[in-house]
């Protein structure tokens, strides 16, 4: 993969943020995915969120998986840490970073292949522990970087490029998530910045594990007729639960549903859709009642967006284990090693 440096210039009249930095330094490397690809515009969603938040970017630790999803970090924090794991298994190395940092801002990007098909275990255990973190989902239904294959989140009925129909059930990740127990889960298109960055920003202040599942349509091997997750389908489809805010405790296809309840949206190859935002009074914090509506509008053909559950009250992986709030590389040799004797004691156990 190569990466090429963005200039550091920037014009002296670009709005600041709280600690004095300009949008442009929390951007990364220029992109090497597709033209279009929704992938990049979850990359400046994120780059707005962490600015609005006024968030130091050496505080995050960014990691991900493989696939195109898992490029994403590279574009953007580019004075953040970050890691890049093998297949499916982002989620056990965040544990790790986290429960060595817990005072790092951990956000995990991953496709739908990789936390669905080989990644799944990985994924259902990270919410089982409540894992401090941001989980960010760009879910295009296929194996972009190896050709277009279907992926876990493939509906049935859908075509591939080359015409194949998928006859399996797809994984639905929101499902999944609130059914494992999540603390936070929301969902969101990639074309929709305005509802997206709220979104992101309570997910990352969510004190758990946070799940946003991102329809994020592949331009290569994704947006035809026939997809699910393309372009055409998702603005037809698009099913908004209510209007997004976020409030901090102390050429791409756009649309803003704001203000109707229908939104007419012209594609690129001209065809006309509708998105339809749905009827006030969805509670997400009534776990199974967010479960019920997600099932009805799986049934229905219908792909819901914006906050799908939260628990308010949940205790994450370090209240619930009782760890140690300084970091792990800031502690003393002889805080962290128990003494000779106290290792011999407890090898004894196995002997």
């Amino acid at each position: 993969m190569s990466y090429i440096s963005k200039p550091r210039v920037g014009h002296p009249t670009l709005q600041r943020n709280e600690l004095g930095l300009r949008q442009r330094d929390y951007e990364g490397t220029i992109s090497t995915l597709c033209a279009g690809c929704g992938h990049d515009s979850i990359s400046a969603a994120l780059i707005q969120t962490f600015f609005d938040l006024n968030i130091e970017p050496y505080r995050v630790a960014k990691t991900s998986g493989i696939g195109c999803s898992s490029k994403t970090p590279a574009y953007f924090l580019s004075q953040s840490h970050a890691f890049n794991s093998v297949h499916g298994r982002m989620p056990s190395v965040t544990m790790g970073a986290n429960a060595a940092n817990s005072s790092m801002i951990f956000v995990g990007i991953s496709g739908d292949g990789d936390t669905l098909s080989i990644g799944m275990g990985q994924f259902c255990h990270a919410i089982r522990r409540n894992l401090n973190m941001a989980y960010i989902i760009e879910n295009n239904g296929v194996y972009g970087l190896t050709k277009g294959q279907f992926s876990a989140s493939a509906d049935v009925g859908s075509t591939a490029k080359k015409g194949e129909v998928n006859n399996q059930k797809p994984i639905d990740a929101a499902l999944t998530a609130i059914n494992q127990g999540a603390s936070y889960v929301a969902r969101g298109f990639s074309g929709d910045r305005q509802q997206l960055v709220p979104l992101l920003k309570g997910a990352l202040r969510h004190k758990g594990f946070a799940l946003v599942d991102i329809i994020s349509p592949c331009v290569t091997f994704n947006d035809h007729q026939g997809s699910t997750k393309s372009y055409a389908h998702t603005r037809e489809h698009f099913h908004q639960l209510e209007q997004t805010d976020f409030v901090a405790p102390a050429e791409e296809i756009t649309a803003s549903s704001e203000g109707r309840d229908l939104t007419p949206v012209t594609l690129h190859d001209g065809s006309r859709i509708l998105l339809r935002n749905v009827e006030n009074g969805y509670d997400p914090r009534d776990q199974a009642a967010a479960f019920a509506y997600l099932k009805n509008c799986q049934l229905r053909g219908e792909i819901p967006t914006g906050l799908l559950f939260i628990d308010e009250n949940s205790i994450d992986f370090h209240e619930r284990n009782n760890t140690i709030e300084t970091p792990l590389n800031d502690l003393a040799h002889e805080d962290i090693c128990p003494g000779a004797d106290a290792l011999a004691n407890m090898l004894g156990r196995y002997r």
